[in-house]
């Protein structure tokens, strides 16, 4: 099933929320207001919104702080990327220029600290301080899990379980902070607020491995090359586990080419092969629906209603997609 066919039920919302998220973003300042109409022209899927209008729509009908818990999240998330180009001095963000690449480091810093101001306003005008507790712990999280990753690449001492907390905090809180906010926009009770969180947890936890294989096999899409991961030095689950199934000589020459040789397209694609053929991929990919079967699972103990259905098919696109 196509997102577009996953999106239909809650298309009309989705349109609304667009023109909030447009003005969520205004300022009086030319130069932001040039920029953020960039933003807006290149957005992504908007999977993160959706999240909160599915999760919102179990609990009743969505209302104007589902939108707001929406629009919050994705002011977030975007600040959030714009921040992440330039830590990782990237050129590109699916398939255009990275703010960075266009206005350079400094102005891309401060329209992320913008972004991030105005969802704060945005929160704190309307009251909503239980959707600010929600995204703060997610910026938060998302901060540490970055200052994780950037520890262990300069050793590449990495253990799964190490990986698992890095990506709970970088890429899991987000999703469910997605999902925790659209229960508590509709005012659901505390447990099935943390609930929703839960879910949300361990479907972005399978989101991210899914993300990690892509890198190995998905080529060049969105601005993303195959083997970006290695060039940045970062420690993923297929490369994990080949680090921990190779003899002493090969586990050498990995580190040696990942520390010294990661700009080298010829030793990052004899390290790619090398993941697929000691079963890499496949590893990854049996713990990615691990974690979504354990999501779908916890979402089966929810009311029967059809926002749950949308909220499966949601988290079963994001394990098969393949950009």
């Amino acid at each position: 099933m196509t997102l577009n066919e996953i999106k239909a039920p809650v298309d009309d919302h989705m349109k609304a929320f667009e023109t909030r998220f447009k003005e969520g973003m205004k300022s009086e300042v030319p130069l932001l207001d040039k920029i953020t109409r960039y933003i807006v022209k290149r957005k992504g899927k908007q999977i993160r919104p959706l999240f909160v209008f599915f999760s919102a729509g179990t609990f009743g009908e969505i209302d104007e702080r589902t939108y707001r818990a929406a629009t919050l999240i994705e002011l977030l998330h975007t600040a959030t990327l714009i921040h992440d180009d330039v830590v990782d001095d990237s050129n590109e963000r699916r398939g255009f220029f990275s703010l960075n690449a266009l206005w350079k480091n400094k102005i891309s810093v401060l329209v992320g600290d913008y972004l991030l101001s105005r969802g704060l306003l945005l929160s704190l005008d309307d009251d909503d301080f239980d959707l600010l507790r929600i995204v703060a712990n997610s910026v938060k999280e998302m901060s540490e899990g970055e200052l994780m990753q950037i520890e262990k690449a300069r050793s590449l001492d990495v253990e799964e379980d190490i990986y698992f907390e890095i990506i709970r905090k970088k890429t899991a809180s987000l999703i469910a902070s997605c999902m925790a906010c659209g229960a508590a926009s509709l005012r659901a009770a505390p447990e099935e607020v943390e609930r929703m969180h839960k879910i949300g947890e361990t479907a972005g936890v399978a989101f991210q491995i899914k993300d990690d294989i892509l890198d190995f096999e998905a080529g060049k899409s969105k601005g993303k090359p195959t083997g970006a991961d290695i060039k940045d030095q970062k420690m993923t689950l297929p490369l994990i586990y080949l680090m921990k199934t190779a003899s002493y000589k090969d586990r050498r020459h990995i580190i040696n080419t990942i520390k010294n040789h990661s700009q080298d397209p010829e030793r990052v694609a004899e390290l790619i092969d090398m993941v697929h053929e000691q079963g890499g991929i496949k590893y990854a990919r049996e713990y990615m629906n691990i974690y979504r079967d354990r999501a779908i699972e916890l979402l089966k103990q929810l009311p029967d209603v059809p926002h749950r259905h949308s909220l499966e098919l949601l988290i079963n696109f994001t394990v098969n997609r393949e950009l």
